[in-house]
């Protein structure tokens, strides 16, 4: 096993390069990673210029989820051995041919995936677990809003709610969006671009729990478009955290308005998000209930081509690249 890695690392210029890096060993908990394949993720973009750092002790280098295989475990890591293929959650270092993750972080590699595929599905399940399921418990039988149905996020939420036994509403940015959407498992797709979501969600009852990344006018109208008793939660502000909203209604419907970040969380709360995710969902995957949706995969070489991708929104699903 070598002992250097190769590796993407953001410039002085904020340009990407391929460089070679020490191989990061395992210490406690951990394991070490040989990875084929890491998913882009938006919160990459806002690492590169410097807005989304790693947390404290982690990898300086971006890349957030991987697959791969177990090359070797630290002393007080638990369930994986050498050999192993598994899909992990990381606080930074993905990026790489190999990196460290923690064991709790890491879910086995569903039987018929490829690595690519693995890649595509710890960030997304895992945040909309401990979003939807944990914190806003969504229950069989209400109705789902999550807004961008076609990202990486939008595409899991679909699917995990739908088979929760939920009415999923989605918005997309295009008809062939929405399209997709629906065939992903949405009742209802709507244009944002045509139609206004808030509209559109009164006319279907009302929602019951939203996710939401766009925030900006969508939370007022996130707060319009929910039931009694209902429950957002935001995990981005692509339009703008400051807001000029109207509370009252959070009093009269007993609102819930909450939001959170997954990546600084302690491995023990990251270890409890993964035991939720595979306890409810995770053997969907192999029984072909829930599908991961990569749009595409590059080589790392061509790693500027991936974010210019993921920049432009055009995806529809994830984006992955290949280490080898």
């Amino acid at each position: 096993m070598t002992l250097t890695m190769r590796a993407v690392e953001v410039q002085d210029d904020q340009s990407l390069k391929i460089v070679e890096l020490p191989r990061p060993e395992p210490q406690g908990a951990e394991v070490l990673i040989r990875i084929e394949a890491f998913g882009v993720n938006r919160g990459d973009l806002l690492q590169r210029i410097g807005r989304y750092p790693s947390p404290p002790g982690a990898s300086p280098l971006m890349g957030l989820e991987a697959c791969g295989v177990v090359e070797a475990v630290g002393p007080a890591a638990d369930r994986w051995s050498v050999g192993d293929k598994v899909c992990a959650l990381l606080p930074g270092g993905g990026y790489a041919s190999y990196a460290v993750a923690d064991s709790g972080s890491c879910l086995p590699l569903p039987e018929g995936l490829t690595f690519e595929q693995g890649a595509s599905l710890t960030e997304t399940m895992m945040t909309v677990w401990t979003n939807v399921f944990d914190v806003c418990a969504l229950q069989p039988g209400e109705t789902f809003l999550v807004h961008g149905g076609t990202s990486g996020i939008g595409v899991s939420a679909i699917q995990m709610a739908r088979q929760h036994g939920c009415k999923v509403l989605t918005t997309a940015g295009s008809a062939a969006k929405c399209a997709a959407a629906e065939t992903f498992g949405a009742h209802r797709a709507i244009n944002y671009r045509e139609e206004d979501f808030a509209a559109v969600v009164k006319e279907e009852g009302g929602v019951d729990v939203i996710l939401d990344m766009v925030g900006g006018d969508y939370v007022a109208k996130n707060i319009a478009s929910l039931n009694k008793l209902g429950r957002l939660v935001n995990i981005a502000y692509m339009n703008g955290p400051q807001v000029d909203v109207n509370l009252l209604p959070v009093m009269l419907k007993r609102l819930t308005i909450t939001g959170s970040t997954l990546r600084a969380r302690t491995p023990e709360e990251k270890r409890q998000v993964r035991d939720g995710v595979e306890n409810q969902f995770w053997h969907m995957i192999a029984e072909d209930k829930i599908n991961p949706v990569v749009y595409k995969v590059f080589p790392m070489e061509e790693i500027e081509a991936a974010h210019e991708l993921m920049k432009s929104s055009e995806h529809i699903g994830k984006i992955v690249v290949k280490t080898t």
